[in-house]
């Protein structure tokens, strides 16, 4: 009986291993879910500072992973801000000062408007089987949502993070939760997504919480209000003369 029960045991974890597509696999079909050709979205981002919270309202102008265009549109202190992204080169334009800097360099690592996020977070290209090799892959359970947990170590040592760790819904390949880590192995920021939405047969984050965990504070909150997939977007959207208009 006892050896009965032993191969059974075998059996049923050699079968859950079996199930479990390979680490690179996994990684390609979470990138093909969240990469267009195009993409065009408002969104919202809730920044808890020291002095209370303030909500930044934008739109953004998405073209595969090298071009971005982003106008913020509220509060009226951001109206008008706009950033530009073409591959690794990312402008910003004041109308406060009317002038168009580059952000490069250690400006890359400063916060975007007083939230948990980085400029260098936002030059970071989204498909992370380009950037990340996978170490490992274990089985979890978050938010009652069967994962895959996936340990990222970068290929190069030019990235914002050498380490990553996520969750992987089984069901819609979706990242419900991240980990990122310097080179040293400390923790240096999380995500975790509160809520999904379907858009053209598409699973997307609707609602995101990033939170750098060295500074204190309850995080930014990151909210889809709407995205389109694959529509036309006039080319001198993606320039710096754009910035200005």
């Amino acid at each position: 009986m006892k050896n009965w029960f032993v191969t059974l045991i075998i059996i049923l974890n050699g079968s859950l291993l079996a199930q479990t597509p390979p680490g690179d696999e996994i990684l390609k079909r979470v990138d093909q879910n969240i990469t267009a050709e195009n993409k065009v979205l408002t969104s919202q981002m809730i920044i808890y500072g020291r002095r209370g919270e303030r909500t930044v309202h934008s739109k953004s102008w998405i073209q595969g992973t090298e071009k971005s265009f982003t106008e913020y549109l509220d509060p009226p202190r951001e109206s008008g801000t706009k950033m530009l992204k073409l591959g690794d080169q990312l402008w910003m334009y004041s109308p406060q000062t009317d002038r168009t800097i580059r952000i490069a360099g250690h400006m890359l690592r400063q916060s975007v408007m007083g939230s948990d996020l980085s400029y260098e977070d936002l030059m970071e290209d989204p498909q992370l089987h380009k950037i990340y090799s996978v170490e490992s892959v274990q089985g979890d359970v978050f938010n009652s949502q069967p994962c895959w947990v996936l340990e990222l170590q970068a290929k190069q040592s030019d990235v914002a993070y050498q380490r990553r760790k996520i969750w992987v819904d089984q069901a819609r390949y979706l990242v419900l939760k991240e980990e990122r880590f310097a080179k040293t192995g400390r923790l240096l920021k999380t995500t975790v997504v509160k809520s999904v939405m379907q858009v053209n047969n598409r699973w997307v984050p609707e609602h995101i919480v990033f939170r750098d965990v060295l500074k204190n504070g309850n995080g930014t909150e990151f909210i889809i209000d709407s995205i389109t997939f694959n529509v036309a977007i006039p080319e001198h959207i993606f320039s710096k003369a754009a910035l200005r208009k």
